[in-house]
């Protein structure tokens, strides 16, 4: 089994081979800046590690892999005009170096250029790869949108705010492994439990991208840290800490939470000094133990030998403990 490295490799180097600018420039220009500027690569190298888990070369996977990145791409693309990011992976974002209707447009045409690499497949694999992709992609628009949606309102859960985190980012993990055991064409029940696998592993990530938003490393994190805070989002930090403070200091935390200051920096730092104090940074490191814990009890259900789950084991690990 190869490791994760590898696989990044394999991919990156397809990556580079298939996407190229062509004309319209200002279509296609930002299209290959978004997807050259770094970027973990997890998702599609989960669909290349699911074919070999299962006993198919990781080759006969790489379109779905490469569909599986446009998307998330794309997403990303629209994600950062709808909050008004500066930063993507520590560079600028598409519609902050070009403008908002080109990175709406070239968003567009990726979503359509994910699609079209499915029709590289045949038969049951094509119709099973765009009904999952299908699902997957109305779930993250979902999740999205009950995203925006909880920036305005006071009454958000924690049930609540994980099913939204579930959409948005868990699902989309889950498909990339799932598509990976259909192109390998294994078993149903082998493909569910990658799936289920993939989904708790997503919400762990996600947990922990939330908890580096506020307690990361600027020069390591990529991405402006306090972003969450700025935009005035309930995450699991704020749910659990709005919960534990005393009257008067959650009271604070909601005021925080109503206001745009023109410099930001002193309502950062109270916010995480607030989560801090109430307990919530710690909680959600827990939540993020106890996720990651459930995607390994689905893991042993999966029929392959240890030696191949103990790749997705070192995964699971390195995403509970990543600084970036």
């Amino acid at each position: 089994m190869r490791s994760i490295e590898e696989f990044t490799g394999l991919f990156t180097s397809y990556l580079n081979k298939r996407i190229t600018s062509r004309e319209p420039a200002n279509l296609y220009e930002p299209i290959l800046y978004i997807l050259q500027i770094g970027g973990k690569r997890l998702r599609p190298v989960l669909t290349l590690l699911a074919s070999e888990l299962f006993d198919t070369t990781y080759e006969k996977a790489l379109d779905a892999a490469l569909a599986v990145e446009v998307f998330h791409n794309f997403s990303l693309v629209h994600d950062d005009i709808m909050d008004d990011a500066p930063l993507r992976r520590g560079n600028e974002t598409v519609h902050e170096k070009w403008d908002i209707n080109t990175g709406i447009l070239s968003g567009d045409a990726m979503l359509i250029n994910a699609y079209q690499l499915f029709e590289n497949y045949e038969g049951e694999t094509f119709r099973d790869l765009a009904k999952l992709f299908t699902q997957t992609a109305i779930r993250v628009c979902e999740g999205q949108q009950y995203d925006v949606d909880f920036e305005t309102r006071d009454d958000v859960t924690l049930p609540e705010y994980l099913k939204m985190i579930e959409y948005k980012t868990a699902v989309l993990v889950g498909a990339s492994l799932k598509m990976g055991g259909i192109v390998a064409g294994a078993p149903i029940g082998c493909c569910d439990n990658i799936y289920d696998f993939g989904r708790d592993l997503g919400i762990a990530f996600q947990l922990q991208d939330d908890y580096l938003d506020a307690f990361g490393d600027p020069e390591t994190f990529g991405k402006q840290v306090g972003g969450d805070i700025i935009e005035n989002k309930k995450t699991f930090l704020y749910l659990t800490a709005s919960a534990q403070l005393e009257t008067g200091l959650s009271q604070q935390l909601r005021h925080l939470f109503s206001i745009e200051p023109t410099d930001p920096t002193q309502k950062i730092e109270t916010v995480k000094q607030l989560f801090l104090d109430s307990g919530a940074a710690q909680a959600t490191q827990i939540e993020i133990q106890k996720y990651t814990q459930r995607a390994f009890e689905k893991l042993e259900k999966i029929e392959v030998s240890d030696e191949k789950k103990q790749v997705l084991r070192d995964f699971g690990k390195s995403l509970m403990n990543r600084k970036a």
